[in-house]
């Protein structure tokens, strides 16, 4: 049995009724369960549409999101997340090289290893490089003036935690925004690569060793081993191409507004709704949300 989701931007819900009967009357599933009005919606199907992608497709151009994927053990008891455009809207790097006068030359870097173009590492090791002597306060700077959460994080975080479940926040980026960003948004813990200062100025370098694609991988299979689940149990999020390890290992692996490159490699992409999708994929409705 599957259960094929439909969703939309919640701050423009468009999702209309005479779409999702279309396309259940077309693939023959259940009856229509409206998990948010206008927003979000979801039916049963006994066997896997041959034309998903061609339906996704179709209504991309709608702006409408459509996930299919197995109705068992959809409700997931850990959420493993990326940070930098993820749970945040930013790459915290490439603010912090725009308060140090570097900012195009590494976001150019940024862009492409996320695309999976270059050594996510030694794209890394490049881009902090560009930092040194950076004065250490900037990065309070940066999270104060620059840094914003993505959209339904809050409900996302609150609901998981208020049914049982484990949340961790794992980055290639800094430790310094990800103790923020945990915080704010109730993690249970969080992992990322920790910038070396002295003298209250960034070396330009990061302590090794790097967390990057495979550490990814590894905290999902450490923390899931801790807690006693399997990796059926979580529902992974990210945007780049050092996610796709641990997108592939999750029972639920989503590309949120990911690069082409890496959306291409997942199954489940979300395009235009925001984090509160990865609710409507476990079945809850708005109105079981938390906040």
């Amino acid at each position: 049995m599957y259960v094929a989701t439909l969703l939309t931007n919640p701050n423009t819900p468009s999702l209309e009724q005479a779409l999702v009967e279309s396309l259940r009357n077309a693939w023959g599933g259940g009856d229509v369960v409206w998990l948010s009005p206008d927003e979000a919606a979801e039916f049963t199907l006994s066997d896997l549409p041959d034309n998903q992608w061609e339906v996704w497709a179709e209504l991309q151009a709608l702006k409408v999101d459509l996930i299919v994927q197995p109705a068992d053990n959809r409700r997931k008891k850990m959420l493993l997340a990326d940070m930098d455009s993820t749970m945040i809207q930013q790459e915290c790097i490439d603010e912090l090289a725009d308060e140090a006068g570097v900012g195009d030359r590494v976001k150019d870097i940024t862009a492409r290893a996320m695309n999976g173009e270059l050594d996510f590492e030694g794209a890394l090791i490049e881009r902090v490089g560009l930092l040194k002597n950076l004065d250490e306060a900037v990065i309070d700077k940066v999270l104060a003036e620059r840094i914003t959460l993505m959209p339904g994080g809050k409900a996302l975080l609150a609901t998981m935690r208020q049914n049982g479940g484990y949340a961790a926040l794992v980055s290639g980026g800094f430790t310094a925004f990800t103790a923020k960003v945990a915080e704010l948004l109730g993690f249970d813990e969080n992992r990322a690569n920790t910038l070396l200062a002295e003298g209250g100025k960034l070396t330009g370098d990061v302590q090794r060793p790097i967390l990057g694609k495979q550490a990814k991988v590894d905290a999902l299979e450490q923390i899931t081993a801790r807690l006693s689940l399997s990796e059926a149990d979580v529902i992974a999020v990210g945007d780049g191409a050092n996610d796709l390890g641990m997108l592939g290992r999750a029972g639920t692996g989503v590309a949120l507004h990911a690069k082409p490159s890496v959306a291409a490699q997942c199954d489940i992409r979300i395009n235009h709704g925001d984090l509160t999708a990865l609710l409507y994929l476990q079945g809850y409705s708005r109105a079981d949300f938390a906040v």
